[in-house]
């Protein structure tokens, strides 16, 4: 994985085995295998995932559900 070179705190979410952003109107985005996650003070997410590809999702989505690839479904 590429170093982040960034003063932004991020969270650890190698344990997600995908999540997925639903938006208002019906569309969706997944994250396959995200690593790490920094929300934004927007609300927006920043993602890198396994692949060392950087996404954003702004605040606009509605619901969001992931799968875990261990016992403990949710790490907040």
């Amino acid at each position: 994985m590429k170093e982040v070179i960034d003063k932004t705190e991020w969270a650890n979410c190698d344990h997600e085995i995908y999540r997925t952003y639903v938006f208002p109107d019906g569309k969706t985005v997944t994250i396959e295998r995200p690593v790490l996650l920094n929300v934004s003070k927007s609300g927006g997410h920043r993602l890198l995932d396994a692949n060392d590809k950087s996404h954003y999702i702004p605040y606009k989505w509605i619901h969001l559900y992931w799968e875990t690839d261990d016992d403990n479904a949710f790490r907040f």
